[in-house]
């Protein structure tokens, strides 16, 4: 049921015979692709794949004893990663609904032939996998319960828009950190990580380091793959100095391993939440940010209007539709080229001070704002550096923001959401939200 990756060639492996010769024919050439197996039974080789579309293909491996792979379909395959709201299902966890999901369950079967899903099941291990658990998946609805949401409608505007078959592998585990993630030899390099933890077994798993890389993404690293997605964070809040250099080698890391070149890796802001007082999310989203321009081929999508009030203390927000899509956005845009489709919100790109006021430009926002009235989420300090709610006025000509409060006479910064939980409420013309932001850099 798999789906591989078009127009391209694609390594497959396995183990058989020793030292005997490994034959594969695959159906949509008709050619014959051989090695030999080593002395351990271990073989590789690369294949050639054709242009995608919705042929149901077969792959001929032969030792002596014939293995056919059926039902395969050649189109676009992505891995996405992370830790709960990535693994978060269609069906939801308990008391965290997904909006929409049971429709989208309900008709998972109108994909059947077009999403694939494969999930790498929770995976602990101590050194690094060849192998790991995990079977590729149609998409129906008693199926499509236990995809991933993000991944899933990141798979739907993908088919939509490309018309090619899309395959998702899915290998997340809720609550991980980004050390999770990342193998030994890194991980001897930090100072605060405790090596000693990934062996223990009490407390809460999610939290030791190297584990899911060596038991979930390593075993991967053979499969042929068009890019990553990430959506991870929540749990590294409290370390959210180093979280930005992190990522960079995490995904210098998994590039080097794939060695398919600078694959796009497109990630997720955390959502808003209402953290404990002595974290600073937004902080941690503001090293988010600044992590795209540290990594080539990257790109981050803002979720800070995608979470409702009353979930400020949910920290698996119901709206995933829309992350799946504003991933897919990037991806169309940044991987795709496709024209016409635009992917950023309004980022900030610099201020002046003119009066008692502050008028700020953006990147992004070329063609105005989503809205003229009602903007929250603005707040103005003087240089005492408390902040004030600011009221908002959208200058139309010139594509700015001037913000002002009654109570700050000689304005010198201004911020945009940046709490712990502030959800926004304006985007650019194409709905895609201001990135939170500072001018000042005040602790």
């Amino acid at each position: 049921n798999m789906v591989i990756q078009q127009n391209t060639k694609v390594r497959l492996w396995g183990r058989g015979n020793v030292n005997t010769t490994i034959s594969v024919v695959a159906s949509w050439n008709k050619k014959t692709f051989t090695t030999v197996s080593n002395d351990k039974g271990d073989w590789e080789l690369w294949i050639e794949t054709p242009c995608a579309d919705y042929t149901l293909r077969q792959i001929e491996i032969s030792d002596g004893e014939k293995l056919v792979i059926d039902n395969v379909l050649v189109g676009e395959v992505w891995l996405c990663s992370g830790q709960s709201n990535m693994e978060m299902p269609l069906k939801g966890f308990q008391n965290c609904p997904v909006e929409g999901g049971n429709e989208s369950i309900a008709t998972s079967g109108a994909w059947k032939n077009k999403i694939r899903f494969v999930t790498v099941p929770w995976t602990e291990k101590l050194i690094p996998q060849e192998s790991c658990s995990g079977q590729w998946k149609c998409s129906l609805p008693e199926n499509a319960q236990w995809f991933s949401a993000v991944g899933y409608y990141y798979a739907q505007m993908m088919n939509k828009v490309l018309d090619v078959p899309i395959g998702i592998i899915s290998c997340s585990w809720g609550g991980s950190t980004i050390e999770g993630w990342l193998p030994e030899r890194i991980l001897t390099k930090y100072p605060d990580i405790d090596l000693s933890l990934a062996k223990e077994k009490k407390g809460m798993q999610c939290l030791r380091p190297m584990i899911m890389y060596n038991g979930m993404l390593h075993p991967l690293h053979r499969f042929t793959i068009k890019g990553f997605l990430w959506y991870q964070g929540e749990s590294n809040v409290d370390k959210y100095n180093v979280y930005g250099e992190r990522l960079q080698t995490m995904v210098r890391l998994w590039r080097e391993e794939w060695n398919l070149g600078d694959l796009p890796f497109y990630y997720v802001e955390i959502a808003p939440y209402q953290y404990a007082s002595h974290l600073k999310a937004q902080r941690f989203r503001e090293e988010q940010f600044k992590a795209q321009f540290l990594i080539p081929n990257s790109g981050l999508i803002s979720t800070n209007d995608l979470v409702e009030p009353y979930e400020q203390t949910n920290i698996h927000p119901k709206n995933k539709s829309e992350v799946g899509k504003r991933l897919a956005y990037m991806a169309l845009s940044q991987t795709y080229a496709i024209k016409g489709i635009y992917s950023r919100g309004p980022e900030y790109k610099s201020h002046q001070v003119k009066n008692n006021k502050i008028i700020l430009s953006f990147n992004h926002a070329d063609d105005g704002f989503s809205r003229l009235e009602g903007i929250d989420g603005f707040e103005v300090a003087g240089s005492d550096r408390k902040f004030f709610r600011a009221s908002v006025k959208v200058l139309y000509d010139e594509r700015k923001l001037e913000v002002f409060s009654e109570n700050v006479k000689e304005p010198v910064a201004v911020r945009y959401c940046f709490h712990n939980f502030m959800p926004g409420n304006t985007a650019n013309q194409m709905e895609l939200p201001i990135v939170p932001f500072r001018t000042d850099s005040w602790e």
